[in-house]
């Protein structure tokens, strides 16, 4: 597990060197939470290590997916860092209140991953042309299977252009209006998500092309 120093600071900074982490790992709790909240990027690292572990087991047993867990724990300390001001002391442990962050993150995530299912799910069911009677066919079927699980695997941003490009028929200069990204971002996260499916059906045997074929 890394620590945050390289990703959760506002501003890039360098690494803490080995001393760094020496004197904050063996500050009292009490000292890595105050300093943590005065903003002491050490007792960032020192809290990162002490408490990433409860929060990162309790994503994974929620979520059951290791690596989103570690991605939930990042967002939990980056959640933390900018919000440190709101800490209250008074209102319970500083590893409690992790938690309560932990589980809106997880919430969030959980959010994520069904809009993520409905996207494929809205992909798949518009694969066809409506009205189309070979529709349910077993070539149907697999085309919607094929897109459904190519487009599940692109980063955000390139699936959500391709759908509204696939399934909505719109054209580049439309989707960067509907998204208010700029024209060349549309353009590069079309080109970006096609090379991804394209590579990724290319290498696997039997799958069918047409789909990014309609895009291109």
């Amino acid at each position: 597990m890394t620590a945050p120093s390289a990703t959760l600071r506002p501003s890039p900074s360098p690494s803490p060197s080995p001393s760094r982490w020496s004197e904050a790992g063996t500050l009292p709790d009490r000292e890595v939470v105050e300093g943590f909240v005065r903003g002491d990027d050490r007792c960032l690292d020192a809290a990162y290590v002490r408490w990433s572990g409860l929060v990162t087991a309790l994503a994974a047993r929620c979520l059951g997916d290791p690596k989103e867990a570690e991605d939930v724990s990042q967002q939990v300390f980056l959640a933390a860092w900018r919000g440190r001001g709101g800490y209250r002391p008074e209102r319970g442990p500083f590893p409690g209140w992790l938690v309560g962050i932990t589980r809106r993150k997880i919430a969030d995530a959980l959010s994520a991953r069904t809009r993520r299912r409905h996207l494929v799910l809205a992909a798949g069911a518009r694969l066809s042309p409506e009205g189309d009677a070979s529709a349910h066919g077993p070539d149907a079927v697999l085309d919607r299977l094929v897109v459904a699980a190519e487009l599940a695997k692109l980063p955000a941003a390139q699936r959500e252009v391709l759908a509204m490009s696939f399934y909505g028929d719109l054209t580049h200069v439309q989707i960067a209006e509907r998204t208010g990204w700029p024209l060349g971002t549309v353009k590069s996260h079309a080109r970006r998500g096609l090379d991804r499916m394209r590579r990724s059906l290319d290498g696997t045997p039997g799958r069918r092309r047409c789909a990014t074929a309609r895009a291109s």
